[in-house]
């Protein structure tokens, strides 16, 4: 009985598919009359990192603070809200107001920007690197004289050209 409905089956459809294998696009004969649904080729937004502000943390911490023993959860789920941010809000409430409930950028602190000290730690570089330029010159002239004299040639009194 078995193979005879899988006999009608592979019958139904047809040259589709080839023993346990279908073609693509050949939708399999369990799925019945629906349709084959393809993903949406639309790529999702990644979601970004919610701000909240100091005027929306007050009003939920004044209706949280209105509710009734149990009615909490309902004002936090509605939110899309968790205990700990009403946790936080009213630490910094206690802390300072409004300041205290103020976003905080994440991430180092912007340094102060010092001006003379810009300008010694810029001076320290062009001093350092004259010095290695300095180097290099001197360098370069005590060559100059060792050849100078393996070749013979007197290196005497600095010639007329180099006079200004």
């Amino acid at each position: 009985m078995a193979a005879r409905l899988k006999q009608v089956a592979v019958e139904a459809l047809g040259e589709a598919t080839q023993g346990a294998r279908r073609a693509t696009g050949v939708a399999s004969p369990s799925a019945g009359a629906t349709s084959a649904v393809l993903p949406d080729p639309e790529v999702v937004e990644k979601a970004g990192r919610r701000r909240f502000t100091a005027k929306y943390k007050l009003g939920v911490l004044d209706a949280a603070e209105r509710c009734q023993p149990g009615e909490i959860g309902a004002l936090l789920r509605r939110e899309g809200l968790y205990s700990s941010h009403l946790t936080t809000w009213r630490r910094q409430r206690e802390a300072g107001a409004l300041a205290g409930l103020a976003p905080v950028r994440r991430g180092r602190k912007a340094q102060a920007v010092d001006a003379q000290g810009q300008r010694v730690v810029e001076l320290q570089r062009e001093n350092e690197r004259l010095r290695q330029r300095l180097v290099q010159a001197e360098t370069i002239i005590e060559v100059q004289k060792k050849v100078s004299l393996l070749l013979g040639i007197d290196p005497g009194p600095a010639s007329s050209s180099d006079k200004p």
